[in-house]
């Protein structure tokens, strides 16, 4: 019987974690952070909320992978009536275009490797 590695498992949810923080980080405390915090509607932050879950769940978080996980958000929240669509692009085309500086900032921070006790 082939023995599951529980460390690889626990790094790559720590790495994911440290991916999803950083992304709420860059967009609220960066270069245009004032302004994301000005523009803050509370279906942007659940919008976010849901990408950085979903990258938490994902094994392999990649540029084409994070891209799906924005899309596929981006479908759901098309659908409600109380979001402005050209906010929504706009949020949209800013989460994904902030996808080099999350995976710079992951790389900078190295993630704890996990222990066994």
């Amino acid at each position: 019987m082939k023995k599951k590695n529980t460390n690889t498992a626990k790094a790559v949810a720590v790495g994911a974690s440290i991916i999803a923080l950083g992304t709420a980080a860059y967009l609220l405390f960066g270069p245009e952070g004032k302004k994301h915090q000005k523009d803050l509607k509370s279906w942007m932050i659940k919008m976010k909320a849901e990408v950085m879950e979903k990258m938490e769940k994902a094994k392999d978080i990649s540029a084409d992978k994070y891209a799906e996980i924005v899309d596929a958000v981006e479908a759901k929240y098309k659908t409600m009536k109380h979001v402005d669509t050209a906010m929504l692009t706009k949020e949209v085309a800013e989460l994904k275009k902030n996808w080099r500086a999350m995976e710079k900032m992951a790389k900078s921070k190295p993630a704890k490797k996990a222990t066994k006790k």
